[in-house]
């Protein structure tokens, strides 16, 4: 297969998702990570319930779409499609210590007097602290514009994680973010709270999915300044495929199995019930 050569700058490039067909742009050595941004950029609201995805590239030699060559980048005029493929529905939804991460979002003091039932979710927030913490599974944590916001609540004990990073970006999806997910062998699941639920916890959401991770939202540890934005934040959400659940859910779900070393530890957590203010309210 011939590369896709020539030229400086920009190279056009037909993409093609499911019955649609868009040109654009990209710049001239441009790879994988690029092209699937540009798809998901491009075709945002079609994208909605497929978890990983193959990119392809149309091969005039065979005279039909062939899967993208490893180390493939974009050096002249090409056509590219992205084909989705189906998760295998007995993984659907199965977390395991060993390949699962937390992601602590923007759980920062300036938001305290805006962010509805804010010490609630603090409080189930310290919840999946120390749940992660006694099954070892590593805990990232975001703080947006800490020189002007602050930075984490004091509640939230953040011994041992294993990224604490200041960002403008509402995604936690940035590089440093990407390189600590890489060094995490067999990484498969992202267990997310914090705030707010229709801006920094969506974005995150939807860019770890496009990037094929299977995507937690923890409802009683997520919030927004107003219950609608959070509502319908939830529920576009859960239309994609991300997967809406509890606390108590996750920590028992880790463990799996009353005979787990950790078992009588979890428990403990979560012998008494999450907080439910008004966070199951419709507005």
């Amino acid at each position: 297969l011939a590369p896709c050569g020539g030229g400086t700058g920009h190279v056009p490039v037909l993409f093609s998702y499911s019955v649609f067909s868009r040109p654009s742009s990209v710049p001239l050595g441009s790879g994988y990570e690029v092209l699937i941004q540009k798809f998901l950029s491009i075709y945002r609201h079609q994208i909605d319930v497929h978890r990983k995805f193959v990119i392809q590239v149309f091969s005039d030699e065979w005279g039909q779409y062939v899967d993208l060559p490893k180390g493939f980048v974009v050096s002249e005029r090409c056509r590219l499609r992205l084909v989705p493929l189906q998760m295998d529905i007995a993984t659907l939804g199965n977390l395991s210590p060993a390949t699962t991460v937390f992601f602590c979002c923007d759980m920062q003091e300036r938001f305290r007097p805006a962010i509805k039932y804010f010490g609630d979710i603090i409080s189930v927030g310290q919840r999946l602290l120390q749940g992660a913490r006694l099954l070892g599974i590593p805990v990232i944590v975001s703080e947006q514009y800490p020189k002007g916001l602050g930075s984490t609540v004091q509640e939230m004990d953040l011994t041992g994680a294993k990224l604490v990073f200041p960002k403008t970006k509402f995604s936690m999806v940035l590089p440093e973010v990407e390189a600590a997910l890489a060094e995490i062998p067999g990484l498969r699941s992202v267990v997310l709270f914090g705030v707010e639920t229709h801006v920094c916890i969506q974005q995150t959401a939807l860019d770890l999915i496009g990037r094929g991770f299977e995507v937690y939202i923890v409802a009683d540890s997520t919030s927004s300044r107003s219950m609608m934005d959070r509502m319908f934040a939830l529920e576009r959400m859960a239309r994609t495929g991300i997967i809406i659940t509890t606390s108590e859910s996750i920590l028992l779900q880790l463990v799996a199995d009353k005979d787990h070393p950790k078992f009588k530890e979890i428990q403990n957590i979560i012998k008494a019930s999450a907080p439910e203010s008004g966070l199951l309210s419709k507005v």
